[in-house]
């Protein structure tokens, strides 16, 4: 199985953009007011540097996955104790973006459905498109990824005549840095989901394995994001976006032209669809594929179905709409799964992997 560079720039912005704009606006304008355009440009950074850390890492061991090269590292057992948290996390936030899509679809589509029924039908074409490998995987994302850009420009070139500059002002005076800085932890969070490239990078072609393609994923996905904060604040002003489930799906609600073109929030919709689809879709080939490497397993089929039920049951756990889309995020994604998963290990494998190869590389001039 291979992809090529700009499969995996649309495979991170495809990835990264659905998710990162509907639900990180909210919370970033509650801490930084109309100063999340700033927050987001500081998400949009640290994600960046979250990138560079994953794929310095993944350059050291290019033809092996973080499970394998964990080990390759950190010895066999140490290795593959390092990786159990990546293996929670990514079963866990499976059935909370499983949840958190099909919360979304019935608040915008299919009022009376139960929940559990958007669930299932929803992990039963992640499976079906898991089955086909990363070479499916990307080839959808290169099919996805253009409708996205053309609907999220257009949809929101549509929605400039609601906007007002002045919402925008004053700059920093009610909020400090503080407020912004903590403003930018939720969209850092998501874009900082970047880091699965130590999953992915060893299915590169070699044309493909230059790191820019990745890094341009991670840059557009966040330019999206500090545009998406611009036109919220400009829309509905602070105080009133801070309100909202979802300001950017409120922003295309609200679009009106001549009374013609209007009611085209189904629009946001199958975008976010499309890139949920592909979001669930990774987050369950590498599970399924980290999982066989883990156990030796020769078909890295076999843990597919076992994963996708295990994150059903978690999608139909969470309570409500709250449990899901607010108290997940901040009460564990943000204080424990990005610091320890996205910064802390991949952060400390680089290390201990340079000082390792540096050790190889004097033992073997020493010897010749």
């Amino acid at each position: 199985m291979k992809i090529s560079g700009p499969q995996i720039f649309w495979i991170m912005f495809v990835m990264e953009t659905g998710m990162t704009l509907l639900l990180t606006m909210q919370p970033a304008i509650q801490e930084a007011k109309q100063d999340a355009w700033i927050s987001a440009i500081i998400a949009g950074l640290a994600a960046i540097i979250m990138t560079i850390v994953a794929v310095r890492l993944s350059m050291l061991y290019p033809k092996q996955t973080l499970v394998q090269f964990s080990q390759t590292i950190l010895g066999k057992w140490f290795g593959k104790m390092i990786v159990l948290p990546y293996f929670i996390v990514w079963v866990s936030v499976t059935g909370m973006i499983l949840r958190q899509s099909s919360d979304f679809v019935l608040i915008a589509l299919f009022h009376k459905t139960p929940i559990w029924i958007l669930c299932l039908i929803l992990i039963l074409l992640v499976v079906y498109l898991t089955h086909q490998g990363i070479e499916g995987i990307a080839r959808c994302a290169e099919m996805f990824g253009p409708i996205c850009v053309i609907t999220i420009v257009t949809l929101y070139s549509l929605d400039m005549p609601n906007t007002e500059w002045h919402h925008l002002l004053p700059i920093y005076a009610h909020s400090g840095w503080l407020q912004i800085l903590k403003g930018s932890l939720a969209p850092m969070g998501f874009l900082g989901e970047s880091v699965m490239i130590t999953m992915l990078y060893s299915f590169m072609n070699e044309m493909g394995k230059r790191p820019s393609w990745v890094y341009w994923g991670v840059t557009a996905a966040s330019f999206f994001l500090v545009i998406d904060a611009f036109v919220v604040i400009m829309t509905f002003g602070p105080n009133l976006a801070s309100r909202m489930w979802y300001p950017a799906y409120e922003v295309v609600r609200f679009i009106s032209m001549m009374e013609f073109i209007q009611n085209i929030d189904a629009l946001v919709v199958i975008v976010w669809i499309l890139s949920i689809f592909l979001k669930l879709a990774l987050y369950l080939f590498i599970s399924s594929y980290g999982a066989a490497q883990w156990l030796n397993l020769k078909d890295w089929k076999k843990p597919i179905w076992v994963i996708a039920t295990v994150a059903f049951v978690f999608s139909i756990l969470p309570q409500n709409i709250v449990v899901s889309t607010i108290e997940y995020p901040k009460k564990i994604w943000t204080p424990f799964v990005v610091p320890i998963t996205f910064v802390g290990i991949p952060l400390f494998l680089l290390v201990v992997g340079v000082v390792r190869k540096r050790i190889s590389k004097r033992t073997g001039q020493s010897a010749n």
